[in-house]
C-alpha cells in the first residue's frame, strides 16, 4: 500500500512539474477559446465524425485482435481505458488494466486471448503512428523544401520506421533472436535478483507467444492493418479540418510531420494525455509547417476539443453502460486474471448476453 502510494505521488509530481514547464504554452492556446466561435459549426460536426470514424477504427482492430464479435463491450471498455489514461498521470497502465478488467469480467472474454489481443493491437497502432513519416519521403525528395527541424523529426521517424519493421519481420519469422532475447533477460534478472529462484524457460515462452500473436491475427492480418492506420489517419484528418476550417492550407505532408511530433509526444507519461505537452509541440510544429502562430493555436484547440476532452465525458457514459448492462456485477479479480493468463492457450471468445 505504501509503495503504491509512493508510485502516485511521484507520479503527481513530474505531472505537477510537466505542467509547470508548459504552462505558458498551455494558456496560450486556450487563450485563442474565444476565437473557436469563429469556425463554422459544420467543421466541428466534420471533426468530430472523422474522431468517430477514428475510434471505430481502433474498435475494428481490437476485434480483430481478440477474434471477437462483442462490439458493445469492445467499444465501451476501450473508451473507458482511454478516458481513466488521460485523466491520471502515467495512466496507460490503469487505462489498460481497466480496459482488461472490462473484458474479461462478468462473464467476459477468455483472459489469455484478451492479454495477447491488447498486446498485438497496442504494437500494431504504436508501429503504424512510427511508420506514417514514411509517407512524407516522396514529398522530401521531389517535393518543395522541408524546414531543418521538421526534416530532422522526419528522418528520426523513418530511422525508426526501417527499424522497427525489421525488428518486427525478424521477430515474426525466426525463433533464434527472440531465444536470444529470453536467455539475455533470464541473466539480467538473475543477476538483479540473486537470492530468488532462477527464472528459467522464458525462451520458449517468448517463442510461444509470438506463434500465439500470428494466430491472432491469422488471414485477417490485413484487416487489421487497414484499421490501425484508418485510427492515426482519421485522427490526423480531424486536424486538417481544423485547419481548413480557418482558411489555412500549409502542406499536408509537413502537417504529418507535425501530427506524429505532437503524437509521440502525448504517448510521454509525464502529465495525464500529455496534456500541455501535446498542445505546446503541435503549436510549435505547426508554425514550422507554414501555419501563422495564431491559427496553430486556434487548430489545436480544436483540434484538442474533439479528440482529447470529447472522449473523457464518452468514456464516463460507456462506463455507466457497460456497469448497466451487467448488472453492477463485480469485475474479475487480479488474482482471477493471473490464474488464468497461466491456464495454457485461450479457447473461444464469449459472445455479449
Amino acid at each position: 500500500m505504501g509503495r503504491s502510494l509512493l508510485r502516485r505521488l511521484i507520479f503527481f509530481a513530474f505531472a505537477g512539474f510537466g505542467l509547470y514547464i508548459v504552462w505558458p504554452s498551455l494558456m496560450s492556446v486556450f487563450s485563442a477559446w474565444p476565437k473557436l466561435g469563429d469556425l463554422n459549426p459544420a467543421w466541428f460536426a466534420a471533426m468530430f465524425l472523422l474522431e468517430l470514424g477514428s475510434f471505430a477504427s481502433a474498435w475494428v482492430l481490437l476485434r480483430v485482435a481478440l477474434h471477437s464479435d462483442v462490439w458493445f463491450r469492445i467499444a465501451a471498455s476501450q473508451l473507458t481505458g482511454n478516458a481513466v489514461s488521460r485523466v491520471l498521470p502515467g495512466g496507460a497502465a490503469t487505462g489498460g488494466a481497466l480496459q482488461f478488467q472490462m473484458l474479461v469480467g462478468s462473464g467476459g472474454m477468455d483472459a489469455t486471448r484478451v492479454a495477447t489481443g491488447l498486446t498485438v493491437a497496442s504494437i500494431m497502432s504504436t508501429a503504424t503512428l512510427f511508420a506514417l513519416p514514411l509517407l512524407t519521403v516522396p514529398v522530401m525528395i521531389w517535393g518543395a523544401p522541408v524546414p531543418r527541424e521538421l526534416r530532422s523529426a522526419a528522418l528520426l521517424g523513418i530511422g525508426l520506421s526501417v527499424l522497427m519493421i525489421g525488428a518486427g519481420a525478424l521477430l515474426l519469422s525466426t525463433d533464434r533472436p527472440l531465444r536470444w532475447i529470453g536467455r539475455a533477460i533470464e541473466r539480467i534478472v538473475h543477476l538483479v535478483r540473486r537470492k530468488r529462484p532462477r527464472v528459467q524457460g522464458l525462451p520458449d515462452r517468448l517463442v510461444r507467444e509470438r506463434d500465439l500473436v500470428r494466430d491472432h491475427l491469422g488471414s485477417r492480418w490485413w484487416v487489421a492493418v487497414l484499421a490501425a492506420v484508418g485510427n492515426w489517419l482519421l485522427d490526423f484528418a480531424a486536424l486538417l479540418a481544423a485547419l481548413v476550417a480557418l482558411g489555412s492550407r500549409p502542406r499536408p505532408s509537413l502537417v504529418l510531420l507535425a501530427y506524429v511530433v505532437s503524437a509521440v509526444l502525448g504517448m510521454i507519461p509525464i502529465t495525464p494525455g500529455g496534456l500541455g505537452f501535446v498542445e505546446a509541440g503541435l503549436t510549435a510544429t505547426l508554425v514550422l509547417a507554414g501555419v501563422s502562430a495564431g491559427d496553430a493555436a486556434i487548430a489545436t484547440l480544436a483540434y484538442r476539443l474533439v479528440s482529447y476532452w470529447l472522449p473523457l465525458p464518452a468514456g464516463l457514459l460507456a462506463y455507466g453502460l457497460y456497469r448497466r448492462r451487467y448488472g453492477g456485477r463485480p469485475l474479475a479479480s487480479p488474482s482471477e486474471h493471473v490464474d488464468s493468463l497461466d491456464s495454457g492457450p485461450p479457447g473461444p471468445a464469449a459472445t455479449d448476453p
